[in-house]
């Protein structure tokens, strides 16, 4: 899967939430201080080239709407995330955040919850 800039991933975010719009309707949607539209316009345009966008034609207007799920990109920038930064190894990964000082005694209880519950569900 195609790597997005920061301005791309932006905008997918926002298409996913609305889950189809107009270029003025996603524009409507980013935070101050907004780019132009033409800027917005671009960016859609180069989503869609990535072939992460369709849209359906309004005479002159494009609604656009999403191509690749939200769970899909995650799924593919996961994986990514994985081999670049923890040699392909989930459990790498895993330690890596079992030792952050951010997660609290109770975070980390529910991902030994959520964990067990897929060992048991692996059994099966």
């Amino acid at each position: 899967m195609k790597e997005l800039t920061k301005a791309e991933e932006q905008i997918m975010q926002i298409l996913w939430q609305l889950e189809k719009a107009f270029v003025n309707d996603i524009v409507a949607e980013i935070p101050e201080p907004k780019p132009a539209y033409n800027t917005v316009s671009t960016i859609v345009r180069i989503l869609e080239k990535k072939d992460f966008i369709g849209h359906k034609a309004y005479g002159k207007s494009h609604e656009y709407f999403p191509l690749v799920s939200k769970e899909e990109y995650k799924k593919g920038s996961l994986t990514k995330l994985v081999n670049d930064y923890f040699d392909n190894s989930y459990k790498k990964l895993v330690s890596f955040f079992a030792g952050s000082e951010k997660l609290s005694k109770s975070e980390l209880e529910e991902m030994k919850r959520m964990i067990e519950q897929e060992l048991t569900s692996k059994k099966s």
